[in-house]
């Protein structure tokens, strides 16, 4: 039977919410499932920095209960602590045996050393020269006397003048002394002149050709260590051009591996050629006279020490010794003032651990101080100090005067 109007509108009415409490039950179904999708996407994502970033929570965990590992041996700075371990044996020792100083030493037979500069040097005359040489020796005494050797041995190979080097005003010394303060120039000269030719300065004729101003001269700045053929093939023709070449700074600017005869000039350079000018010669006998008088329980005998730990050598060798907040402030502000930047350059690998094992740290006071006791010196030997200010002397200093007078009664001199 059909259903009237107003039934037939009540059932689809009816139908029709049935379908809309269907559809909102559905809803909250979905927005469930949608969350629980988030969380997992969430977790997931956090799970995946954790391993990233930090190994894992239990990664984590295990590493904090792990101690760190120990750094391989000879990589830190000990020596106080093996000091400490041996002072009682150093105060124990016998000092019946005879030291160092006062045993005899007996010459080994056999065929003497004698110098061979002779025997590898030719004396002919000099071809007319190519022009003039002028080098800047930097860094300390030392570098700047290799620099000189070196700069003999180029100007050989260049058939060139060499003017008396200048020394670079160095930034820890500070000393502004010229060749001829420091150096015998007379001698320097009349030594090589029969394999180089050496003047005191440039004559007029070159100089006005670059307005007296040594900086107008062209700098050939050559690499370290660079080979004699890379002189013949770069500098030389520069010098034949302008009459004058300069290479500043010139420290290590030569190969070690060179022609025999050119390393003859070296040594001719370094051993007889290079003395001490006479007020440095003259206070040095003194010196000497006066250590000698001093040391009168040794005879006469005695150690002269060069202790190579001021503060520039100790921040250039990148070396930690305390390695407190203090050491770090104070041998990074060194290396900003007297190298500005070198250490801190693209590529540079500082590695304190490895410059330790690999001996490249300065010895300090305590050590050398053990390295002289171990050789058996007591503390009636005579040890004269040669240096500059030693960095944090209050500290390494009174540990090494420990030492000296550790074994016996009586005093080691400290000058």
């Amino acid at each position: 039977m059909g259903l009237t109007p107003a039934a037939a509108s009540m059932r689809g009415g009816s139908e029709a919410a049935k379908a809309a409490a269907r559809r909102q039950g559905r809803v909250p179904s979905g927005r469930r499932r949608q969350a629980a999708a988030l969380l997992l996407a969430l977790a997931y994502a956090a799970a995946m920095l954790v391993v990233f970033l930090g190994g894992g929570g239990g990664a984590m965990r295990g590493r904090r209960a792990r101690a760190p590992a120990a750094a391989p041996p000879g990589s830190v700075y000990r020596s106080h602590l093996v000091f400490e371990r041996l002072l009682p044996d150093m105060r124990a020792a016998s000092s019946s045996r005879p030291g160092p100083l006062m045993t005899p030493h007996y010459k080994k037979s056999g065929k003497r050393w004698v110098p061979c500069i002779s025997k590898r040097l030719t004396q002919s005359a000099l071809p007319p020269s190519n022009g003039f040489l002028i080098i800047e020796a930097n860094g300390g005494l030392n570098q700047q006397r290799i620099s000189i050797c070196d700069a003999v041995a180029v100007a050989s190979l260049l058939n060139a003048t060499l003017v008396t080097p200048a020394f670079h005003l160095n930034s820890v010394w500070r000393d502004n002394s010229g060749f001829g303060d420091i150096f015998d120039e007379d001698h320097f000269i009349e030594t090589l002149r029969k394999h180089v030719r050496v003047v005191k300065e440039l004559p007029e004729t070159v100089s006005v050709q670059f307005d007296h101003n040594i900086s107008s001269i062209p700098n050939m700045r050559t690499k370290a260590f660079s080979s004699h053929s890379y002189y013949l093939e770069k500098v030389l023709p520069k010098l034949l051009e302008l009459g004058a070449v300069r290479i500043a700074p010139f420290s290590n600017r030569l190969a070690n591996s060179v022609p025999s005869n050119i390393n003859a000039l070296r040594c001719l350079a370094n051993y007889e050629a290079l003395r001490f000018s006479e007020p440095i010669r003259i206070l040095a006998d003194n010196m000497v006279d006066r250590m000698t008088k001093k040391s009168y329980l040794t005879g006469g005998k005695y150690i002269s020490v060069h202790l190579r730990f001021e503060q520039d050598m100790v921040a250039f060798s990148c070396c930690i010794y305390d390695g407190d907040l203090k050491e770090n402030i104070a041998m990074e502000n060194a290396r900003e003032r007297s190298w500005r930047g070198k250490f801190h350059r693209p590529g540079r690998v500082i590695n304190p651990e490895a410059n330790r094992r690999n001996g490249r740290c300065p010895l300090t006071p305590l050590e050398v101080g053990m390295m002289l006791r171990g050789m058996g010196f007591d503390n009636t030997t005579s040890l004269y100090v040669a240096s500059g200010k030693i960095y944090n002397a209050k500290k390494y200093m009174f540990s090494s005067a420990v030492i000296s007078t550790s074994a016996n009664k009586g005093n080691t001199h400290f000058t």
